[in-house]
């Protein structure tokens, strides 16, 4: 599964590149270009979630929160993590994946993973530009960022 966000109506040819051969694709949010999750969907299904900055007529059909399923591993989707308004624990959620941050990270807590693939976007201070893999196999989670380099 190929995971990204903070688009900000820039997807770079690199997270393309580094998307490619996934199963299905999450974008946690701020896509900020529809034609975005256009090109996504000729690689992979495409599951979205309306970012704080994906406004206007384009993005009102995204739900705040989407949940799928990747082989046995339930995943929880939203854009900024400080809304979680559910207990992954107690609902049976084995990874949350968020954006908002821009900052690309994989923690593991009570036995849930959590993944921000950062921002495959523009730019924003020093934080890298990256994008995120997660590979289920049974029981097995395992969860990467992929530095991308412009």
């Amino acid at each position: 599964m190929g995971v990204i966000s903070d688009t900000h109506g820039l997807l770079r040819p690199q997270a393309l590149d580094a998307l490619r051969g996934s199963d299905v694709i999450v974008h946690a949010g701020d896509v900020g270009d529809p034609a975005i999750v256009d090109a996504l969907r000729a690689l992979a299904p495409v599951t979205v979630v309306r970012g704080n900055n994906d406004r206007g007529a384009w993005a009102a059909a995204w739900p705040d929160t989407a949940e799928l399923s990747v082989g046995n591993a339930r995943i929880h989707v939203i854009h900024d993590l400080h809304e979680l308004a559910v207990d992954p624990v107690a609902t049976g959620i084995d990874v949350v994946v968020s954006g908002h941050s821009h900052r690309p990270a994989v923690t593991r807590r009570d036995g849930v993973v959590y993944v921000n693939p950062g921002s495959a976007g523009p730019r924003r201070f020093t934080l890298p530009i990256a994008v995120a893999r997660i590979d289920v196999d049974g029981a097995a989670i395992d969860a990467r960022i992929i530095e991308l380099r412009p």
